[in-house]
């Protein structure tokens, strides 16, 4: 499954980034919680998918764990240790054609943070 974190596609089926140790620690964790622990690694770090991508991608992992129709997340933080509360998510599900045009565009280096706006989130136009 590709999943698309703010600007980073990333693809889950490759290797779960997650052991089955944690992901039976993770069951207990609902997608309020889920989203919440994302708006504090954005809050911290705006940039963390492209920073952390290990973490980056266990959270998308988690986001589609709890909401498995949800293939699509956008945290925008408005500056780097801001207040989690500041932070302001998005989710949404794209079909796979957009997915694997998003993939092949990342895969190239051309998606960037206004590429992705573009085709997902359209957060830029006006």
């Amino acid at each position: 499954m590709l999943f698309l974190l703010n600007d980073v596609v990333f693809d889950l089926d490759a290797a779960c980034p997650v052991t089955p140790a944690d992901a039976r620690r993770f069951e207990t964790l609902g997608l309020d919680y889920v989203l919440e622990l994302g708006c504090e690694l954005f809050a911290e770090d705006p940039l963390i998918h492209r920073n952390d991508p290990q973490r980056a991608r266990r959270l998308a992992w988690l986001i589609a764990d709890r909401s498995p129709h949800v293939n699509a997340a956008l945290f925008a933080a408005p500056q780097a240790g801001c207040a989690p509360e500041l932070v302001e998510p998005r989710f949404c599900a794209l079909p796979a054609m957009v997915m694997d045009q998003l993939h092949r565009r990342a895969s190239t280096g051309k998606l960037n943070a206004v590429a992705a706006d573009k085709v997902v989130w359209n957060r830029l136009a006006a």
